[in-house]
Protein backbone atom coordinates (compact mmCIF):
# COMPACT_ATOMS: atom_id res chain seq x y z
CA UNK A 1 0.00 0.00 0.00
CA UNK A 2 1.06 3.29 -0.98
CA UNK A 3 1.87 5.98 2.02
CA UNK A 4 0.53 9.26 1.33
CA UNK A 5 1.29 12.79 3.38
CA UNK A 6 -1.38 15.05 4.56
CA UNK A 7 -1.31 18.49 5.90
CA UNK A 8 -3.44 20.54 7.92
CA UNK A 9 -4.38 24.17 6.65
CA UNK A 10 -5.94 25.38 9.53
CA UNK A 11 -3.18 24.36 12.39
CA UNK A 12 -0.31 23.08 9.70
CA UNK A 13 -0.07 19.43 11.08
CA UNK A 14 1.89 17.42 9.25
CA UNK A 15 1.63 13.54 8.49
CA UNK A 16 1.18 10.16 6.53
CA UNK A 17 -0.85 7.70 6.25
CA UNK A 18 -0.38 4.08 4.73
CA UNK A 19 -3.50 3.56 2.40
CA UNK A 20 -5.17 2.04 -0.15
CA UNK A 21 -4.63 3.92 -3.62
CA UNK A 22 -9.23 3.38 -4.36
CA UNK A 23 -9.45 4.76 -0.55
CA UNK A 24 -10.64 8.22 0.09
CA UNK A 25 -8.53 10.94 1.12
CA UNK A 26 -8.42 11.91 4.75
CA UNK A 27 -10.40 15.01 5.45
CA UNK A 28 -10.65 15.43 9.34
CA UNK A 29 -7.48 16.48 10.66
CA UNK A 30 -6.43 14.21 13.72
CA UNK A 31 -4.25 17.47 15.62
CA UNK A 32 -7.22 20.51 15.55
CA UNK A 33 -10.28 17.98 14.20
CA UNK A 34 -11.31 20.36 11.63
CA UNK A 35 -12.08 19.13 8.05
CA UNK A 36 -8.97 20.96 6.89
CA UNK A 37 -6.77 18.24 5.76
CA UNK A 38 -5.02 18.43 1.92
CA UNK A 39 -3.17 15.69 0.55
CA UNK A 40 0.21 16.27 0.04
CA UNK A 41 2.03 15.60 -3.51
CA UNK A 42 5.30 14.29 -2.69
CA UNK A 43 8.47 12.98 -4.61
CA UNK A 44 8.38 9.52 -3.09
CA UNK A 45 10.85 7.30 -1.88
CA UNK A 46 11.39 5.61 -5.30
CA UNK A 47 12.88 2.56 -4.86
CA UNK A 48 16.20 1.68 -2.64
CA UNK A 49 18.90 -0.98 -3.00
CA UNK A 50 20.12 -2.37 0.51
CA UNK A 51 23.09 -4.50 0.44
CA UNK A 52 26.33 -4.91 -1.49
CA UNK A 53 24.39 -4.98 -4.55
CA UNK A 54 24.52 -7.34 -8.08
CA UNK A 55 27.10 -6.98 -10.42
CA UNK A 56 26.96 -9.27 -13.63
CA UNK A 57 29.67 -11.80 -12.29
CA UNK A 58 26.99 -13.01 -9.70
CA UNK A 59 25.07 -14.76 -12.43
CA UNK A 60 28.24 -14.78 -14.94
CA UNK A 61 28.08 -18.77 -16.81
CA UNK A 62 31.03 -20.80 -16.46
CA UNK A 63 34.02 -20.25 -19.09
CA UNK A 64 33.89 -23.34 -20.90
CA UNK A 65 38.04 -22.00 -22.11
CA UNK A 66 39.11 -21.93 -18.56
CA UNK A 67 42.82 -24.89 -18.12
CA UNK A 68 40.12 -26.26 -14.88
CA UNK A 69 37.70 -27.11 -17.58
CA UNK A 70 40.45 -28.06 -20.23
CA UNK A 71 42.21 -30.49 -17.77
CA UNK A 72 38.49 -32.58 -17.38
CA UNK A 73 37.90 -33.00 -21.05
CA UNK A 74 39.86 -35.66 -22.94
CA UNK A 75 41.86 -33.85 -25.82
CA UNK A 76 40.49 -35.51 -29.07
CA UNK A 77 42.19 -35.47 -32.28
CA UNK A 78 40.92 -35.90 -35.41
CA UNK A 79 42.19 -38.82 -37.65
CA UNK A 80 44.44 -38.68 -40.68
CA UNK A 81 43.91 -40.89 -43.55
CA UNK A 82 46.76 -40.92 -45.73
CA UNK A 83 46.41 -38.76 -49.13
CA UNK A 84 45.60 -41.44 -52.43
CA UNK A 85 49.59 -41.60 -54.40
CA UNK A 86 48.40 -39.85 -57.97
CA UNK A 87 50.49 -42.39 -59.64
CA UNK A 88 48.51 -45.51 -58.84
CA UNK A 89 45.68 -45.97 -60.48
Amino acid sequence: MPTYQYLCRNCNYEFEKMQSIVSEPLKKCPNCNKNTLKKVITGGAGLIFKGSGFYITDYKKTDHKSSKHKESLPEIKAETKPKPDKKTK
